[in-house]
């Protein structure tokens, strides 16, 4: 009987499995998810049990050789995922440590606070451009800058309309301003071409050192580098002639609040002092008018010495700068000349003396307080007492040696007598007050000589500075020394008129140097005016401390309109009494012949008033002329204003020959009733000079 082959067994699902090829089977196994791939890194092993094949089938060569091959191809897929997932594993285990730490480092944050959400927002690290645009705001609203701008605007408002037409007119006239102008021009010309010959200037021909023959300005030399001409030198005279009034107030400003009083009280002092009406009478004054650098000077000295009437000597505050710069400016404002600047030098004298006796006196009766002083400042005073000191000396030899040459120079108890004010002169006003000027017409009738015996400093100030006895920041002592200082300077205001002077001004003329040069006493009237000034700033610096503490108790704490109105009004009384008519005459016009002509020259009429025109017109060349005008005639100009009377005679005409005179220039226009009229029509044919009509002059070649 013949027995049939078993049948072939039917394939696992395992067989089947291990068969066909993973990536032929399933395309996207390259995009499992790493759970995925995870299950197929654990295939099942080759060997593991299948389905049992039926009972009594016998086993196929060929089909256990497939089968073999099929579990190797089973490994080695499953080493490849063993090996890919290897590769893998640093890279999750990084990534879980660096997950845990910022679990970790956020579990140890505080809760956040839910309310920081209404704070104000982190201030941010300023740009440059906007620290820069801080400086400058805070620059700007700083108070230095404020009274520097404040006090030229004030300036300008207070001089006007000296700024209107500045290249053609002059304040108050055309006589002293033209010698102002050609001093301020022949010091800066001079100064760039030949210093040496400063003092033999090129009026009073052929007179030496004629640039001393008055105060100089000397310290506005620099400004008189810029420019030429009689229209430069007008426009820079009245150009200086506003900064003058702005430094003055710039100055007491300093000097006032350094001494301890509040900004509204200092600016009323500092506006009293500069704008007082008795100064409208010095419009015409340029080295009067140039009074800043007294209480600037003494401002700084003060600071650079921590000294004020508030709070007495504080060492802390010292500093050698400020005293320096103190003694700087001193000096430059005794450079400008003597008329101001001598009194200056000796009140600083005195000043100094008080001052270090009163320290010494302090440290010997409490010697347990150190009050130091400092190598540094000390240096400080000695270099800059010894600037201002050699300033002066400098300065004074070319005075003394003209007064040696011209005995007619020297001042008389007659001529002090002359220009001093009696005690009514404190109240009464020149002409060119706005207010007072017609109202004192009368009184000043009575006046020997008005323009400088006419004192007010105004009846404002008066009020305010009496007030300051009795109700001011000031302690009591201090209102006690200003009062003495007032009274003082107001009798050596007076001169000889003060129960004749024995006792009071004439000792100063005959024994202190220098001092017989001033012949207006009245002058001093500036210190008056300053004294006066501190004491109404302690009455004003009061009055606006209560305002504040009556608006303290108020709810809000705030002053009602009218007190704060209160606060300015007397600074608005004291502008307003200040305030003046001042005349601008138009400058006269510089004849052609004064641009062209090398010189000496001669002008005729030869007076004190047209020689100070001559002098502005010489500004353009410089040349040699015989026309001067200063505080006193020498006595050669006077002999040529004698023989020159009949000019052109032979007898005048050797004599300027003689002179070195070569051209002799006669104003037509000036000629009207002087000895000098007839000379237009005479002939010189005989004289052997030539003639030339050029406009309004007539030149004479000799």
């Amino acid at each position: 009987m013949t027995t049939e082959p078993p049948a072939p067994a039917t394939p696992t699902p395992a067989t089947d499995t291990a068969s066909s090829d993973p990536a032929s089977s399933d395309p996207a196994s390259s995009d499992r998810p790493a759970e995925a791939k995870s299950s197929l890194a654990t295939p099942t092993p080759a060997s593991a049990p299948t389905s049992p094949a039926p009972a009594g089938a016998a086993i196929n060569p060929g089909e256990t050789a497939k089968a073999e091959k099929a579990d190797a191809e089973t490994e080695a897929v499953a080493t490849k995922l063993e090996k890919a997932e290897k590769a893998e594993t640093p890279e999750k285990s990084e990534k879980s440590e660096k997950d845990g730490a910022a679990s970790e480092a956020e579990a140890a944050k505080p809760a956040r606070d839910p309310f920081t959400s209404f704070a104000p927002e982190p201030e941010h690290q300023p740009t440059r451009l906007q620290r820069f645009g801080r400086a400058v705001g805070r620059f700007l609203v700083h108070e230095r800058f404020l009274a520097v701008v404040g006090s030229l605007a004030l300036a300008v408002l207070m001089t006007w309309p000296t700024l209107r037409y500045p290249q053609h007119t002059l304040p108050q006239d055309i006589w002293d301003p033209t010698l102002q102008a050609w001093q301020m021009a022949w010091s800066g010309h001079i100064l760039l071409s030949d210093p040496t010959q400063l003092w033999n200037a090129n009026a009073f021909f052929p007179e030496r050192l004629s640039f001393a023959f008055s105060d100089t300005l000397l310290g506005y030399a620099p400004a008189g580098m810029l420019g030429d001409g009689p229209t430069a030198a007008v426009l820079r005279y009245n150009i200086m002639f506003v900064l003058a009034h702005a430094l003055a107030t710039l100055g007491a400003y300093a000097l006032v609040r350094q001494l301890g009083a509040g900004r509204t009280g200092a600016v009323v002092a500092a506006a009293a002092y500069t704008y007082a009406p008795w100064m409208l009478a010095q419009a015409g004054h340029l080295h009067i008018v140039s009074n800043g650098g007294i209480p600037l000077a003494l401002a700084m000295l003060a600071r650079g010495h921590g000294y004020s009437f508030r709070h007495g000597y504080r060492p802390d505050r010292r500093h050698a700068g400020w005293a320096l710069a103190g003694w700087v400016v001193a000096a430059w404002q005794i450079s400008l000349g003597f008329g101001i600047g001598l009194p200056f030098a000796y009140v600083l004298a005195l000043l100094g003396v008080v001052a270090t006796g009163a320290w010494f006196w302090r440290k010997a009766r409490s010697w347990a307080v150190k009050r130091p002083f400092g190598i540094r400042l000390a240096l400080a005073d000695v270099v800059g007492g010894a600037i201002f000191a050699a300033t002066g000396a400098l300065m004074s030899l070319p005075y003394f040696e003209v007064a040696h040459q011209h005995p007619e120079a020297a001042r008389t108890v007659n001529d002090l007598r002359a220009y001093s004010p009696p005690p009514s002169g404190f109240f009464i006003a020149p002409p060119e007050s706005l207010v007072w000027g017609n109202l004192h017409e009368s009184a000043r009738a009575g006046l020997p000589w008005a323009p400088e015996m006419t004192l007010l400093p105004g009846f404002v100030l008066y009020g305010l500075a009496l007030a300051g006895l009795f109700f001011s920041v000031w302690k009591l002592r201090h209102r006690l020394m200003l009062f003495a200082g007032v009274l003082v300077s107001g009798i050596l205001a007076m001169g000889p008129r003060f129960f004749g002077g024995t006792y009071t001004y004439l000792p100063l003329f005959d024994n202190l140097p220098g001092w017989d040069g001033l012949r207006t006493p009245g002058r001093l009237m500036l210190w008056t005016s300053l004294l006066l000034g501190i004491l109404a700033a302690g009455a004003v610096s009061a009055f606006v401390r209560r305002v504040e503490e009556i608006s303290t108790l108020r709810v809000p704490p705030r002053p009602q309109p009218w007190l704060r109105l209160l606060t300015f009004l007397p600074l608005v009384l004291v502008l307003v009494e200040g305030r003046g008519t001042t005349p601008h005459p138009v400058v006269p016009r510089q004849p052609v012949v004064m641009r062209v002509d090398e010189g000496p020259i001669l002008v005729l009429p030869s007076t004190l008033k047209i020689d100070q025109n001559v002098m502005l017109w010489s500004t353009t060349r410089f040349q040699p002329i015989v026309n001067g005008g200063s505080g006193f005639t020498p006595a050669r100009q006077e002999e040529v204003r004698e023989v020159t009377r009949t000019f052109p005679d032979q007898a005048s005409v050797d004599y300027l020959r003689e002179m070195g005179v070569k051209t002799v220039v006669l104003l037509r226009d000036q000629i009207s009733g002087t000895p000098w009229q007839a000379a237009a029509d005479l002939s010189v044919d005989s004289l052997g000079i030539e003639r030339e009509d050029v406009g309004e002059t007539i030149i004479f070649r000799l």
